[in-house]
């Protein structure tokens, strides 16, 4: 997808600071382009509104194209019943999905078959996405489908998805785009520096004219389940044990109600400050929890991963490293688009600590012009990308036809899905 593709539709300005999307996405699905794709049968629009699917680690985001927000919203879980030979009298699936699961937790065995931003698990991933179309009373059928995957996704997991979509669920067309890639998109750029944090994998992606540049991408080994699991580390340490999965999930509500960035880690443990204010969380039995520098000090390892022993360096230097590692005439432009995406950059004080720390580290000539830039509902960016492109009339030529599918099978992903 060109700039010049997304100026037309009037999603980004010519300027150096791109306006909001401005698009009627309403009608853009339905309005033949000049390129328009047309399999044996059918031309895309003769299909119902693009679905498109953002499945993370944490959550499946899911909507119709010509929506400005997803439709259903789910965790990304599916729960087996514990105790079958006491359950079997009582219920009546074999499996749980999403909120139904976590609302049972405690009878089920939860599991997640999205790990650090890779499905791992496809006979799980499949029930969960059958209940995705449930969950937006459609038939896939009738709607082409866009599919959302994390950067350095395995070769093989991209064919599969295809495959997946055509073979399991017989949709018309399908697209896998990366997931930094929407999220830039949904920002209103073509141009800048993607970090896209959500529950199981961080990347730090550098994207220019709308095409990542693979060399500079940074895998950032920390994300949101690592915050939570080291908030419920801290809580032991209070002499409150989280075991079971059920309760993981209880340390992750606390996790994104309670806790936060602070400005300035040092001072905050030393002589305490906005950050370590003491709060309270009530457990679902009564119990109330209080919490005050577990609050920094849980999210703190996204600058220090050293707090818990990993050999790496933090989300800001990862930034940096994608930066130093794309051309030296890009990296004005990267500095001042930096663009935050996905669940965990919603932690309170996040871009402005960001912001400060890599202007500590660029030149001092680039300082000036770095930009964080933190978009509303960013835990929902790839989602939204993924329904501007999806809306797109000039896109109609990218999608994968069912027909190019039989002829080439899974492959063709390579061909069509840059």
């Amino acid at each position: 997808m060109s700039t010049s593709d997304l100026v037309e539709a009037g999603i980004v300005g010519l300027d150096d600071n791109p306006p909001p999307i401005n698009i009627d996405k309403a009608t853009a699905y339905t309005s033949p382009g000049p390129d328009e794709i047309m399999s044996m049968n059918h031309p895309i629009t003769d299909f119902k509104t693009p679905i498109v699917l953002d499945t993370g680690s944490g959550l499946v985001k899911a909507g119709f194209a010509d929506q400005d927000l997803p439709t259903a919203v789910f965790p990304t879980v599916i729960g087996i019943p514990k105790y079958e030979e006491i359950m079997n009298g009582h219920f009546e699936r074999e499996s749980y999905i999403g909120h139904e699961a976590q609302h049972m937790r405690g009878v089920l065995s939860l599991r997640y078959p999205i790990k650090n931003g890779i499905i791992t698990n496809w006979d799980e991933m499949e029930k969960i996405w059958h209940h995705t179309f449930q969950q937006l009373h459609v038939d896939p059928e009738d709607h082409p489908v866009l599919l959302s995957e994390a950067a350095m996704n395995p070769r093989e997991n991209r064919q599969r998805m295809v495959e997946l979509m055509f073979e399991a669920f017989s949709v018309p067309y399908a697209y896998v785009a990366m997931q930094a890639v929407l999220a830039l998109y949904a920002a209103g750029r073509t141009t800048g520096v993607v970090f896209d944090s959500g529950d199981g994998v961080s990347h730090s992606v550098p994207v220019f004219e709308g095409y990542c540049l693979p060399h500079a991408v940074q895998r950032f080994t920390l994300a949101g389940i690592d915050v939570t699991l080291h908030l419920k580390k801290l809580l032991q340490e209070q002499g409150v044990t989280m075991r079971t999965s059920a309760e993981l999930e209880i340390v992750r509500e606390m996790k994104e109600r309670c806790c936060c960035v602070a400005q300035d880690y040092e001072a905050e443990l030393v002589s305490g400050g906005p950050a370590s204010s003491e709060v309270y969380y009530t457990m679902p039995d009564g119990q109330v929890i209080h919490l005050s520098t577990e609050r920094f000090r849980a999210t703190e390892i996204l600058f220090k991963p050293e707090l818990i022993g990993r050999d790496h360096y933090g989300m800001h230097e990862s930034i940096f490293k994608s930066i130093l590692h794309s051309d030296i005439d890009l990296r004005k432009s990267f500095v001042g688009n930096i663009v935050l995406s996905g669940g965990n950059t919603l932690l309170a004080g996040l871009p402005q600590r960001l912001q400060c720390e890599i202007q500590k580290m660029v030149p001092i000539d680039l300082a000036e012009f770095v930009r964080v830039t933190s978009p509303k509902d960013r835990d929902f960016s790839v989602w939204s990308g993924g329904a501007v492109l999806a809306s797109l009339p000039s896109f109609a030529s990218a999608w994968i036809s069912e027909e190019e599918y039989e002829e080439y099978g899974p492959q063709i992903v390579f061909r069509k899905c840059f």
